[in-house]
């Protein structure tokens, strides 16, 4: 991602955010529907190498600095979940993963979204604000936890509230009435890989 130029990477955000598109030429202006999923990669440095167990990394703490900050902020706020990926020793690679298949994933998130149908009439991602309030209220202690992570995180009001969408949506994966701590708890290290915000 940083491999673009900021300003067309800073394009995204209206689109990100409205799911349309506005262009202007001349005396003209025409909007498009332009609702997308993002899904974006970037190295940790310009070498690629920081944090990596066997090669090491050559750039100092500005560069990493610089360019990690070709992201802005207000774009950053508009990608729901930031995940970091390490880099993995040969032999775990080599390794055979144990995880879940596809399929039963597939089966998961369709009831998870038909509940979010039924609540609502429309998936979390596409919530309101007001909506945000009424449907992803965390019980008290994922509020508290929410509240601290604000604070120590110093995120704005756009983060915040995809916080709690995530976290609306983790507790509808689990099939959980309420938005617990533990939904909560996992919403946030979702949104702290590239830096603290």
């Amino acid at each position: 991602m940083p491999e673009f130029d900021r300003r067309v990477l800073e394009v995204l955000r209206e689109p990100l955010e409205s799911g349309q598109i506005t262009i202007s030429r001349a005396a003209r202006q025409a909007d498009f529907p332009a609702r997308f999923q993002l899904v974006a990669a970037m190295n940790p440095c310009p070498c690629g190498f920081l944090g990596h167990p066997a090669n090491k990394c050559r750039c100092t703490p500005d560069i990493v600095a610089r360019y990690q900050s070709k992201i802005s902020g207000p774009l950053l706020d508009r990608i729901d979940l930031q995940i970091e990926v390490p880099a993995l020793p040969h032999e775990d690679l080599l390794k055979q993963a144990a995880g879940e298949p596809s399929s039963a994933v597939a089966v998961r998130v369709g009831r998870a979204h038909e509940l979010q149908l039924k609540r609502q009439g429309k998936s979390n991602n596409a919530l309101p604000t007001d909506e945000i309030e009424h449907h992803c209220k965390p019980d008290p202690a994922g509020e508290q936890l929410l509240r601290a992570a604000m604070t120590r995180l110093h995120w704005s009001a756009r983060a915040y509230h995809r916080v709690l969408k995530v976290a609306r949506t983790i507790a509808d994966l689990v099939g959980s009435a309420t938005v617990a701590q533990a939904h909560v708890a996992e919403a946030i290290q979702y949104r702290r890989a590239l830096r603290e915000q």
